[in-house]
């Protein structure tokens, strides 16, 4: 899940996005301020757009806000006053973290991939790299399912050349980390990192 709030760029409209789906696919319905946004196929809720969010609620920032429990709860009750009966849950971990390539193959249909397992602390993430310099025994930052990147991009499950991925690792370019080198390769960091805990910047 995430949430995003530009009062300047959209209006006074709290954008809440729980899954990516294909434009073509998206169907809408409005009860009072908020336009619930659902799978057409499915039925399955996959967003809402919240009308006048100001009113019910002060929200801090500009873009990409911090998920917190204060935010969740504070959605749900728009919700709720608005005549939805669904509730929403957000998973509050870090999408940011340290993560240790425990190895590292040959993708098996393409030249410029690997194939890695990547120990984030609570699971072991594989993850398709095209960067030249990932090797097993490295630390990096991996960003997981949910990541929203500087960039705006998404961080999706993926299938690469006909192997699923399940988050990135991140370059420092990407990561738009001051005077970050402009070659190809990701961010390789130092062994006082400690797998799983989370990366700021």
């Amino acid at each position: 899940m995430n949430v995003f709030y530009n009062r300047e760029g959209v209006g006074d409209v709290l954008l809440v996005s729980l899954k990516p789906i294909p434009q073509d696919q998206r169907a809408f319905e409005k009860k009072g301020d908020v336009v619930r946004i659902f799978d057409e196929k499915t039925g399955e809720t996959v967003g809402y757009n919240i009308f006048q969010a100001s009113t019910y609620h002060h929200f801090d920032g500009n873009g990409l806000l911090e998920l917190n429990e204060s935010l969740v709860s504070a959605i749900n009750d728009i919700l709720q006053k608005n005549g939805w009966n669904e509730t929403i849950e957000a998973d509050l971990s870090p999408k940011f973290v340290v993560g240790y390539v425990k190895e590292k193959k040959k993708h098996p249909n393409a030249d410029k991939l690997s194939v890695c397992q990547v120990d984030v602390g609570t699971e072991v993430l594989q993850i398709v790299c095209g960067a030249p310099n990932v090797e097993a025994g490295q630390k990096v930052v991996v960003a997981k399912i949910g990541a929203v990147m500087p960039s705006g991009l998404v961080i999706q499950e993926a299938e690469l050349r006909g192997v699923p991925s399940y988050g990135m690792i991140c370059s420092a370019r990407e990561l738009e980390l001051p005077n970050a080198p402009q070659e190809k390769g990701i961010l390789v960091l130092s062994d006082e990192y400690e797998v799983g805990q989370p990366f700021t910047w």
